[in-house]
């Protein structure tokens, strides 16, 4: 679970990072990322995170996500870009 966790903040920052270039902008809404008209059709929820409460600016070096569920606890997963 934390393995595709992981995964999903990678293809997040990764979509975040093409919608800067493209669009010219610092920041950037999840729902601008995710959708089937987006950059990323679907995010797969493993362990309980909720990607919609993420914030996107181009100065962050990390993205952090709360798994209530990940080993029966709530684990902060933390990926470094």
């Amino acid at each position: 679970q934390q393995k595709t966790i992981l995964n999903n903040l990678r293809q997040l920052n990764s979509a975040a990072q093409q919608y800067y270039l493209e669009h010219g902008e610092s920041t950037v809404a999840y729902d601008d990322l995710v959708g089937t008209d987006k950059y990323i059709k679907t995010i797969n929820v493993v362990a309980g995170e909720d990607y919609s409460a993420l914030t996107f600016t181009q100065a962050a070096t990390e993205l952090t996500i709360s798994a209530p569920k990940l080993g029966g606890t709530t684990t902060v997963v933390t990926y470094n870009n």
